[in-house]
């Protein structure tokens, strides 16, 4: 440490460069991660069980809603037929119970709250959401592609229908959704 001109003391610039490499040279060997410690954390980040898994209700699928997404809201998913989950309702999840604001009382961790779904339900949804969606814009575009065929014949050409295009709008079996 040096005086200044007024008497105060200050560091030396050596003394400023020393403790900031020392800190530099710490954040630099932070980064050096192996392989193995990057796929950790690739796996901690996207498969990470953050949500404790619901136990099985018979009857029912559980599942967890979020509370944050305005376009998939936890009160349009009650309109649905989706029930909310509380404590008393499954033992031993006291732990996971939210204690304050709209949910008191239901399973929940940060933003997220379990529900439950009569499989009747759950089914149906599965089904339209996952066969009979699908099916119906197979069905348009098999309708465009026959429409092409026609016109092109019309014309005296030729279209060519790949193997994937064949697949589309074939019959297919309604399945049966695990949840």
């Amino acid at each position: 440490m040096t005086a200044n001109d007024d008497g105060r003391l200050k560091k030396s610039i050596d003394t400023v460069r020393e403790n900031r490499s020392l800190r530099d040279r710490v954040a630099t060997e932070d980064r050096n991660l192996s392989d193995d410690d990057r796929l950790e954390m690739f796996r901690a980040q996207f498969f990470n069980a953050a949500l404790p898994d619901l136990p099985r209700i018979p009857g029912f699928h559980l599942c967890w809603l979020t509370t944050s997404n305005p376009r998939d809201s936890v009160t349009g998913r009650l309109r649905l037929g989706y029930e909310l989950l509380k404590a008393e309702d499954v033992p031993g999840y006291e732990a996971v119970t939210i204690r304050t604001g709209e949910y008191v009382g239901c399973i929940g961790v940060n933003e997220m709250i379990a529900a439950k779904l009569p499989e009747r339900l759950y089914q149906k949804y599965m089904v339209e959401a996952h066969h009979d969606a699908p099916a119906r814009e197979d069905e348009k575009l098999t309708d465009t592609i026959r429409s092409i065929q026609e016109q092109a014949q019309r014309l005296r050409a030729n279209v060519e229908i790949e193997d994937g295009m064949k697949e589309i709008g074939a019959s297919r079996p309604v399945p049966t959704f695990s949840g």
